[in-house]
């Protein structure tokens, strides 16, 4: 194997930036992209980011091409659930090969469809592939990054964790799942319709963070507020007035005998800059030794979560075959050689 060929599954925002890292990348080649935009379908991936012509044309999903190429990975964009991606997943696995997806409730599945899941490894295992769930959160700030800091921790009392994030760059429907846009009657409805859902993925990251650190607790609370504007704000088309909702502050606890065990916070709005609010990730672990960590400025999700995925390939091309979690692998990493030589070095591990 001279190359790593992957197989982007879906072209959305993160989508893009993966095939825009991916091009500039030794070691690694697209050797097939299906998106279900009809917009894109058809066209060169060239066209679509703005470059000179790649021979690599976007694809219908029906067009099963999936059995057709010759790929190593698959880096599935799509949908946030198990149950709206396991088709895929399912399809993925049965032609052998591996999978990596950004689904939220892919990077601790057990969590919320523990039978799912288990069909999900066995399918893995029966075909020698694995199958990894990962992004910038969850997957690793709110998760697995507080997991990693924890080493140097004794008598744990309390995790708190909070990222301050800025969605304008984000895709439509991610403005839309955090209530952008709307009055605050709108995003009252939204929350009780379940149309405005905040972040997805904390019941996954308290879960992660709680087994594998072996603290136990008796239930998550969650809460959902609007972030109301006091400035004009606009962003992929929405416009935002005073008075309007600019995003959505959602929290989640984990409680034990009535007492905060794990807080995690995530303050999603457009242009918080607007306001003088900085973006940015923070980190307590109060214990024996309390640890204090911040990200000035924060991790940017879009391209952070692009470059976890792009990242992992050489581990789970060289994993045990399976579902897997980041707390499986061995430390996230940037790749500045060729991903062929990241592979064998993996492989002698």
């Amino acid at each position: 194997m001279d190359t790593i060929g992957i197989f982007l599954w879906g072209l959305g925002t993160v989508g893009v930036e993966l095939a825009k890292l991916a091009l500039n990348k030794e070691g690694v080649k697209i050797v097939g992209i299906v998106d279900e935009d009809k917009n894109k379908i058809g066209k060169d991936l060239g066209d679509i980011l703005s470059i000179e012509k790649t021979n690599i044309i976007i694809s219908d999903p029906k067009e099963n091409l999936i059995d057709k190429v010759d790929a190593d990975v698959v880096i599935l964009s799509t949908k946030s659930q198990i149950k709206s991606i396991f088709t895929v997943v399912k399809d993925i696995l049965k032609s052998k090969k591996n999978c990596i997806t950004i689904a939220e409730e892919m990077v601790y599945p057990y969590c919320v469809e523990p039978e799912l899941s288990i069909k999900i490894d066995e399918l893995a295992k029966e075909n020698n592939v694995t199958i990894l769930g990962t992004g910038v959160n969850p997957g690793f700030i709110l998760d697995s990054l507080i997991i990693t800091l924890s080493s140097t921790c004794n008598k744990i009392r309390k995790i708190t964790a909070e990222r301050i994030n800025d969605l304008s760059d984000f895709g439509l429907e991610s403005m839309k799942f955090q209530g952008v846009g709307t009055t605050l009657e709108e995003f009252e409805k939204g929350i009780d319709d379940g149309e405005i859902v905040g972040h997805i993925g904390f019941l996954q990251s308290i879960s992660m963070i709680v087994d594998t650190l072996g603290i136990d607790y008796d239930e998550i609370i969650e809460s959902k507020e609007p972030i109301i504007s006091n400035t004009y704000r606009t962003a992929n088309g929405i416009e935002v007035e005073p008075g309007m909702v600019a995003g959505c502050n959602h929290v989640a606890i984990a409680y034990k005998n009535g007492k905060e065990i794990v807080v995690l916070e995530m303050v999603n709005q457009i242009y918080p800059q607007s306001e003088a609010i900085d973006t940015g990730d923070y980190i307590n672990i109060y214990c024996e030794n309390d640890l204090h960590f911040s990200i000035k400025s924060g991790i940017q999700g879009i391209k952070g979560t692009a470059l976890l995925a792009l990242n992992m390939i050489p581990q789970v091309v060289a994993s045990e075959s399976g579902l897997k979690t980041m707390v499986d692998m061995k430390n996230p990493h940037a790749i500045e050689n060729n991903f062929i030589d990241q592979l064998k070095y993996y492989k002698k591990l």
